[in-house]
Order: C-alpha cells, then sequence, then structure tokens
C-alpha cells in the first residue's frame, strides 16, 4: 500500500473530487432601463442601453482572453442574449439559447420597485421574502425556479461534460447556480449581491462534487 506522504503530485481537488469539472462562467446580462432603475425585470425584453453595451463588450473582451471555452449559452431574452453575442464573437464559441435560464417571471411585479411591490401586495410581498414556494401574484416562485435551473445545469453538464462553458442569464438562476454549487439554503438568494455584467464561477465534478470560484467579479467593467 503507498504512504500518501510520500506521493510526489498532489491531489487533484482539496475536497477529493475525482474527474474533470465542468465550469460555468456565470455572466449576468448588461444594463437595461429597468435594471438601472431597479426594478423587477422578469419575463420583459427591454434591450440593453449603451451603458448595458458597453458592459457587455467589456466582459467579452475579458472572456475573450480565457482559453479553452467551448460554448456560450444564453437565455433567450434580448438583455442576455445581446451579452451573449458580444461574448461569442470574442471567444469564437458558438451561442445557443436555452429556455430554462429564463429570468424569474415576477407576473403582476413586473416593472415595479420593491418598494412599490411591497405596497400593492403587502401580505404576499411580505411572506415572499421568506417562502420560496410562493409566487408573486400570476408570476413564478423561486422554488419552481431552483427546479428549471437544476434542469438547465444537467443539461449543460450532459452537453459540455469536463468542459469550460459561458453560461449568460440573471440574477435568480445565476444565484441559483452559485446556491446548488455552495448546498445553500433559499435564503442565499437575498444574501447574495450580483453587479450587471459580473462574473462568478462554479465547477460541477461529475462525482457530485461542486467548488464555488469566484463571485460577482467586475474589474473588467474598469475598462470602460
Amino acid at each position: 500500500m503507498s504512504n500518501p506522504a510520500h506521493q510526489t503530485a498532489p491531489p487533484a481537488a482539496w475536497s477529493g473530487a475525482v474527474g474533470t469539472p465542468t465550469r460555468f462562467l456565470l455572466v449576468r446580462h448588461g444594463q437595461t432601463e429597468l435594471s438601472a432603475a431597479r426594478r423587477y425585470s422578469g419575463r420583459g425584453n427591454p434591450p440593453l442601453t449603451e451603458t448595458g453595451l458597453a458592459q457587455a463588450a467589456a466582459i467579452a473582451s475579458r472572456l475573450g482572453e480565457v482559453e479553452g471555452i467551448t460554448a456560450v449559452v444564453s437565455s433567450p431574452l434580448a438583455r442576455a442574449r445581446h451579452t451573449a453575442d458580444a461574448i461569442g464573437t470574442t471567444t469564437g464559441a458558438p451561442v445557443h439559447e436555452l429556455d430554462d435560464l429564463t429570468e424569474t417571471d415576477f407576473g403582476a411585479w413586473e416593472g415595479l420597485t420593491f418598494a412599490e411591490a411591497a405596497r400593492r401586495d403587502p401580505s404576499v410581498h411580505r411572506a415572499w421574502l421568506t417562502d420560496p414556494t410562493l409566487p408573486p401574484p400570476d408570476g413564478e416562485s423561486f422554488a419552481a425556479v431552483h427546479e428549471r435551473v437544476t434542469r438547465a445545469r444537467d443539461h449543460i453538464v450532459a452537453q459540455h461534460g469536463g468542459a469550460t462553458v459561458v453560461v449568460v442569464s440573471h440574477v435568480t438562476p445565476i444565484k441559483t447556480l452559485l446556491r446548488i454549487g455552495l448546498d445553500a439554503g433559499p435564503s442565499i438568494l437575498f444574501r447574495l449581491h450580483l453587479d450587471l455584467a459580473s462574473l462568478s464561477i462554479v465547477e460541477f465534478y461529475p462525482d457530485g462534487h461542486t467548488s464555488v470560484r469566484l463571485v460577482n467579479d467586475t474589474t473588467h467593467l474598469t475598462r470602460i
């Protein structure tokens, strides 16, 4: 039997994870008028602002320096797809859309600020902040988002196992992927902050291990 103290090479990971992980480079889309005003922006389809286009170009430039990106997988909404297209141009990777990466459906709260939604539906809004199974009026619960984002994760791993993939999406899906990576509860959705055009990184190993490498990095935005 070999003695671990005499090994000449270090193990592949501190966690004991086995196999080559699928690396998700998680990118939030650039600015829109709704995001600039800090309004709930779910299934609506506002375009990127001029600032948003500059942010998309900045994250694209950064990822253009990353070797080995095999694909860009995007939410179909315009703000994400335009950001993804900029990344696809600089990396040379093909861009694919995946419906399960779409933002939460905020229903009747679409376009409202936090305070406006709280005034419109005070009891529902208050309960929504602590109950992931509760949807906004005519909207979608965070539990439902978690289910479809998990399905999206599984699909991407099945299609691009062991590769580096850019995932361009929205606040809730990205937070959900980080939540899965951290094996955390739903309260983390309200404890993580994600800036526009930010970069986060999570790895999913074939043996079930995960590793969150980066959260909400915006250093590339200093290039604007």
